[in-house]
This record gives structure tokens, C-alpha cells and sequence, in this order.
């Protein structure tokens, strides 16, 4: 063993210890006859959800039928693929103790409940992602996106997770770039950590802008989100002070107390304390900046913890009201299953093919690069035992992809022709509901001017039309689907202002775990130039990183509020592609671990899904840079708009000579960022290959930074329901359902 951490690669197949695997709880029990039935039984649902949607030939299907396919195959993916990978590949070990559980600090390592935890990592990783990219993606049907959003999460996304979250879990709670670099090399880690801090700032300042976007001029979301703050404080304190290891019961009062926020924001909006919760985006970009810097200093404990699980109430809580709501209505999907945009590349919301850039648009649901900063980052530093990587990184992305599929729904049971008059922009549609009808009209999905002015007055908007981004249709279709079970078409307009709060709701537990993460990315590698940063719980680093990330996406996103081209609209078309092209960072790095740790059998498990990737994202980057599609490739976006100023024309969506300069220097910025970030990760790749193809060729000479086993002291159980053995062994230790450390004297 050395000093540094770092140790010899083990045996094949060892993890570390040598212990009995039974005693480890990593051999699970055969199943019996009634288990078999019922998972025969669920397998046939979703064989037939699928079924179904596969072989409409143009008539309506009902919403149900996708809802069936999806949660089927759901089951089936977490009960045995992920079971599998947990005590098969990783071969998780009960007995080993957490960084939480070794280094708890009060700070950024607590061992956490594994239902608070669940909450949180569900809350920091489901932003905006999973609301909008399926809705987006819709213009090409409803089937290509449903195939990617559940396959995608089962065999790529979910997986990516749960072993990013295991091997930082071995590590410390290491960061992703971190990892990178100590475990594939300096060229390939340090290519990373440049590559994922930049991609990182991007991913934040765009999240930002999405609820500046929601909450301006709005004060019942403004109170009712604001009002989430001291509630998370009062649960914080409750369970680490007042009533220790009671999630019930504090989840309780915390249900309760945020409902009532929810409903008096309302009240509020309609008071005369309307004005003082009526933020402009200015204001509303210092306040976020603020509470950024303060979440990421905060112990963990005490805010974020429990914020992320409260707003997690309210978001599984919606969506599973939501499914409900299509079982009950049964909604029929208007949206065709494939529309001709799949194959003509030229749809209106976006320009493309349907590969690569379905798998761009939908990111977050399926596969997504900013999940593993998370399960690289506050996730395992919180987590009680190893066995719950199954629940909390799986599980997770799971329920994030079950959210992606209500998105699908929302956007394809409205009428298609509404669908693209609100999610076209003004220069395909026009600003006339006359000039959106006929554009409409022309793809092919016809809609009357009449149709458009009813669909805006039932939601009590001005216009529908042109408002892009995803958002507003999810609102829509969300309405549709409650109305139609409570309070009829009269309730639509409050059901669509509910959604545009919850989404504004939905985003903001990802900006604050994501500030956090960046802090801890930053210190990781401000730590190879000065070791004391690589104490993420230093205080002059806490401050100083927490500092620059929120200063940092703070700016981009303030240039953008005042500038329309500016700040991080200028960025804002490299989110999903750099999103994805995180995602290969994560599986080339739990790809080499797997490899390096005598796994190579396994390899196939994240290595299958880092091809994938690799193939659609470095596609999607190729087109981007070099396509001479304008409304596809940056440099000719480029050259398109210099042709017009040497031709003295102003061409949409410039207004004027000043914007047609800012858009030619906005597209030269984003085409040489796309090289960039492309080069960055193939030279990852070739690093990690490089290091992968050693460690077969010459096992002797891997090593790992693997911390050394420790024996843990704490017990809980490894999912969010406790087994009937784990139940005994927590009796028996004299603890209740939420686990916690036995005691000395039973330990010994």
C-alpha cells in the first residue's frame, strides 16, 4: 500500500477486499414463484405499450399505451440490468464505509438518509433538460424520442450514474475531471478538467437564463419558490438538531409547508404585495447569483440537502399526478409517431436530421454529461452505504427519465399545429396569428387564425406564438391533462401558470447542487497546483472557488439579460452538444476504472454506451462546424451573414447592421468553442484508450487511487424500502428505518 492512496490493481473480479461476498450482500436470493409472475406480469405491459406504438399506421394512439411502455420497461431495467451491474460488476460492499461516513465533516461530507440523498441527487440532477429537450424534439415525432428517452436511460444514462457514482464513492468523492486525471493520465486528465469546468459554466449560466426567463415579472412563483429557502432551513435544522433521524416526519411538515407556500403565492400575486415580489431579470440574476455563493458554502446539511428533497415532493409529486391525470383522461397523442422533419433534416424548431441531433436535443432523460458531475460531486460525499448507488444514481435517473416521458406526452396530445406556431420563432411563423396559421398550414398541420387566438385566451396569454424554448408547450399540454380532470376548461389558465412555476422550480435545485459541484471541481484541480485546496472543506477555498464558479456563470448570464446576442445566448447553442460530449468523459473514465480495477469483461457496460456517444456527439460537432446548411453549421452561419453586411443587408434575426456584426461574431465563437470541446474529448479518448490498452497488455504496473478498505460502522438499508433482512439487522442494532452508526459496544 502506498501512502498517496494509490495501490497495485487487484486480482480480476476483486473490488478491493476479499471478503465473503455473502456477508457483503452482494449474492442476491433466488426469486420465488410469486416474484417471477409478477415480473412476467410487467414485462408483458410494457411488451404491449410497445407493441401498440409500434404498429399505429397514422391513427391516433392513446397517451396510456406510451405510459406502459415506458414504466414497464422501467421496472424491468432497475430490477434486474441494474441489480446485475450493482452486485455482478461493481459487487458493491456493505461493509466498506463511505467518504461520508470516514470524513464527516458537517460540511460537505455527512452521511446522509438515503431518502433525503434520493431527493437531493433527483433535485440536482433534473433541470430543465427533461422538460424541454423532449418537447423540442417532438417536431420529429413522438416515437424517435420515446425509444432514446427509455432505451437511452436503461443501458446509457442510468448506468453512467450509478458507476460514476460508485468510483467516486472509492475515491473520496473525487470529481469527475479529477478522476480523469489521476486515473487515465496528465495529457488525457488535464484535457478534461479544461474541458468539463468550461462545459460546466456554460451548462449553469443556461440554466440560469431558463429561470431568469420563468420568473421574471412573476410573483407567485418568486414567493412560492423564495419560500422554499426557510423551509429547507427549518427542515435542516430539524433533523440534524431538534428531531435527529426523523424524515418522516419533518417530510411531513415540509409537504405541508410548501404546499401553503404554494398556494399563497397565489394569493400574493393577486395582493398588494404583488409589486414587491415583481423582480426584473436584472434583480432576479443578483439574487441567484447570491443564493449560488451562499448554497455553496452553507454545510450541506443545513440548506441544499434539504431544499433538493423538499422541491423533490413537489416534482415526482406533479409528474406522478400528471401520469394519473393521462390514465384518467386518456389522452390521445396528435402528434404522428414520425414526421416527415425525421428525415428532411429541415424542422422548423430545429435544422438537422434526426440523427445525430434527436440524441443531442434530448439529453437530460436519456443520457446526459451534467449528471455525472453530481454523482461525482455532492452524491458521494453524502451517501451512508455503497449499496445505495442502485437507488440513488440508477433509481434517480430513472424518475428523471419517467419525467422526459411526460414531456413527450405534454408536447403530443396538443394539437400539432399549435405545437409548431408556439415553439417556431417569429422569422418562420411570423408575429400574426394569420401568418402562423398559413406557415402552420404549410408543414403540412393545419390550425385556424382562430384556433391560435382561443388557445392563448384560455391560458389568459396575450400571444402563444413564438414562445420557443419548450417551456411554455409543456405548460400547455400539462394543462390540457389537468383540466381534463379537474376543473375543466375554465381551470386551464391556472394549470398553465402552475406549470410555468414548477418548471422555474424544477430548474433551480439544479443550479444551486450544480454552483456546489463546480466549487468542488475547481478546488480539485486548483489542489494539483496547491495541495491545501484539495481539502474541499478548506474555508479560503470554499470561499474563493464558490467565488469564481457563481462570478463566472453570474457574468455570462448577466451579459445575456442585457444583451439578446450577448453572454450566454451566444453560448447557448453549444449546450446540448456539450452536454453530451460530458457524457463521453464520464463513461471514458468509468470505462478505464472498469478496465483498470480487473473488470475488462464488464467493459462492455459503459463501453457499449461510450461508442454510442462518441458516434452521435462527434457526428453532431463534425456538422456543426462543417455543414454549409446555414441554419446547421457555425462557419456557414458565418459566412451567410458576412456576405450580408458586404451587401449592406440586415438578414434575420439581426435588426440592424450592429446585431448582423454580433451574430457573425457570436456563430465564429461557437463554430472554433464546437473544435474545441470536440478535440478536448478525443483526446481523452485517445488517453484513456491508451492507459486501457496498457493495463491489459501489462497488468502489473496498473495502480489505482482507490482509497483502503475501511470497516463501516453505519447500518441502512441499500433502497428506499428496507428488505425484510435489512429491517432485522436495523432491530437489531437498535436503529429505526433511516439507519444510522451502531454503537460502540454493539460493534464490538
Amino acid at each position: 500500500m502506498i501512502d498517496d492512496g494509490t495501490r497495485i490493481m487487484p486480482e480480476p473480479e476483486a473490488t478491493g477486499t476479499q471478503r465473503n461476498t455473502a456477508s457483503s450482500g452482494t449474492r442476491p436470493d433466488s426469486p420465488s414463484p410469486k416474484s417471477i409472475a409478477v415480473w412476467v406480469l410487467v414485462g408483458l405491459v410494457g411488451a404491449l405499450g410497445w407493441s401498440v406504438l409500434a404498429l399505429s399506421r397514422g391513427e391516433e394512439v392513446s397517451a396510456a399505451w406510451l405510459l406502459a411502455a415506458a414504466l414497464g420497461s422501467y421496472a424491468i431495467g432497475y430490477r434486474f440490468y441494474a441489480r446485475f451491474i450493482a452486485h455482478r460488476v461493481l459487487k458493491v460492499d456493505k461493509t466498506r464505509a463511505t467518504p461520508a461516513e470516514r470524513l464527516d465533516n458537517g460540511v460537505d461530507f455527512h452521511p446522509t438518509d438515503r431518502r433525503v440523498l434520493f431527493g437531493h441527487h433527483f433535485a440536482a440532477v433534473a433541470g430543465a433538460g427533461p422538460l424541454v429537450g423532449p418537447v423540442l424534439a417532438a417536431q420529429m415525432g413522438y416515437l424517435p424520442g420515446t425509444i432514446w428517452i427509455v432505451a437511452g436511460v436503461i443501458f446509457a444514462g442510468a448506468v453512467q450514474d450509478m458507476v460514476t457514482l460508485f468510483f467516486s464513492t472509492r475515491r473520496n468523492g473525487r470529481s469527475l475531471g479529477q478522476m480523469a486525471r489521476d486515473e487515465i493520465g496528465p495529457v488525457g486528465g488535464a484535457a478534461a478538467l479544461v474541458a468539463v469546468f468550461a462545459i460546466m459554466i456554460i451548462l449553469l449560466a443556461v440554466l440560469a437564463l431558463v429561470i431568469v426567463n420563468a420568473l421574471a415579472h412573476s410573483p407567485w412563483g418568486v414567493f412560492s419558490i423564495g419560500m422554499t429557502i426557510p423551509i429547507a432551513l427549518f427542515m435542516g435544522f430539524y433533523l440534524r438538531v431538534l428531531r435527529p433521524g426523523r424524515v418522516t416526519e419533518v417530510s411531513s411538515i415540509g409537504v405541508v409547508l410548501l404546499l401553503l407556500a404554494i398556494v399563497a403565492g397565489g394569493w400574493v400575486a393577486e395582493s398588494s404585495f404583488a409589486g414587491t415580489f415583481t423582480l426584473e431579470k436584472e434583480t432576479l440574476v443578483l439574487w441567484m447569483v447570491a443564493y449560488g455563493f451562499v448554497a455553496s458554502v452553507l454545510p450541506v446539511w443545513m440548506l441544499l440537502a434539504p431544499r433538493d428533497y423538499l422541491s423533490t415532493f413537489m416534482k415526482i409529486g406533479t409528474i406522478a399526478l400528471l401520469a394519473l391525470g393521462v390514465v384518467i383522461a386518456m389522452p390521445m397523442l396528435k402528434m404522428p409517431a414520425v414526421t416527415d422533419f425525421a428525415s428532411r433534416g429541415d424542422g422548423p424548431v430545429f435544422a438537422g436530421s434526426m440523427f445525430p441531433f434527436v440524441f443531442i436535443t434530448i439529453a437530460c432523460g436519456a443520457l446526459s454529461g451534467f449528471h455525472s458531475l453530481v454523482a461525482s460531486g455532492t452524491t458521494p460525499k453524502m451517501i451512508q452505504k455503497e449499496t445505495q448507488v442502485r437507488v440513488i444514481g440508477y433509481g434517480a435517473m430513472l424518475t428523471e427519465s419517467f419525467v422526459a416521458v411526460m414531456a413527450v406526452i405534454a408536447a403530443c396530445i396538443i394539437e400539432p399545429g399549435l405545437f409548431f406556431a408556439v415553439n417556431s420563432p417569429p422569422g418562420v411563423v411570423g408575429t400574426t396569428v394569420e401568418t402562423a396559421s398559413q406557415a402552420v398550414t404549410n408543414f403540412g398541420f393545419a390550425i385556424s387564425p382562430e384556433a391560435l387566438t382561443q388557445a392563448a385566451k384560455d391560458v389568459e396569454e396575450a400571444s402563444l406564438l413564438s414562445r420557443t424554448g419548450g417551456a411554455p408547450t409543456f405548460a400547455l399540454g400539462m394543462s390540457e391533462i389537468f383540466s381534463s380532470v379537474i376543473g375543466g376548461a375554465g381551470m386551464k389558465a391556472f394549470w398553465y401558470h402552475f406549470a410555468i412555476m414548477f418548471e422555474a422550480l424544477f430548474i433551480l435545485t439544479t443550479l444551486d447542487a450544480g454552483t456546489r459541484v463546480g466549487r468542488f471541481m475547481l478546488q480539485d484541480t486548483l489542489g494539483n497546483l496547491h495541495k491545501p485546496f484539495k481539502d474541499v472543506s478548506w474555508k479560503p477555498g470554499v470561499w474563493l472557488a464558490s467565488a469564481i464558479v457563481v462570478g463566472a456563470w453570474g457574468y455570462f448570464l448577466w451579459v445575456g439579460i442585457k444583451d439578446p446576442l450577448g453572454g450566454i445566448n451566444q453560448l447557448f447553442p453549444l449546450f446540448g452538444i456539450a452536454n453530451q460530449l460530458l457524457a463521453a468523459v464520464a463513461l471514458a473514465v468509468c470505462t478505464t476504472l472498469l478496465i483498470k480495477s480487473g473488470r475488462l469483461k464488464w467493459a462492455w457496460v459503459t463501453g457499449v454506451p461510450l461508442v454510442w456517444d462518441v458516434a452521435v456527439t462527434l457526428t453532431a460537432s463534425y456538422q456543426k462546424i462543417f455543414s454549409d446548411n446555414p441554419k446547421i453549421g457555425f462557419f456557414a452561419q458565418r459566412s451567410t451573414y458576412q456576405e450580408g453586411i458586404d451587401a449592406g443587408k440586415v438578414l434575420k434575426p439581426a435588426k440592424n447592421m450592429d446585431e448582423m456584426h454580433t451574430v457573425v461574431t457570436n456563430a465564429t465563437v461557437d463554430g472554433v468553442l464546437s473544435a474545441l470541446f470536440a478535440l478536448l474529448i478525443i483526446i481523452v479518448l485517445l488517453d484513456a484508450a491508451r492507459t486501457c490498452w496498457k493495463a491489459v497488455r501489462k497488468p502489473e504496473s496498473v495502480t489505482l487511487t482507490e482509497t483502503p478498505w475501511t470497516e463501516s460502522k453505519i447500518v441502512a438499508p441499500a433502497g428506499l424500502i428496507p428488505t425484510a433482512e435489512e429491517r432485522a439487522e436495523l432491530a437489531a442494532a437498535g436503529l429505526d428505518a433511516s439507519g444510522g452508526r451502531v454503537k460502540e459496544t454493539l460493534a464490538s
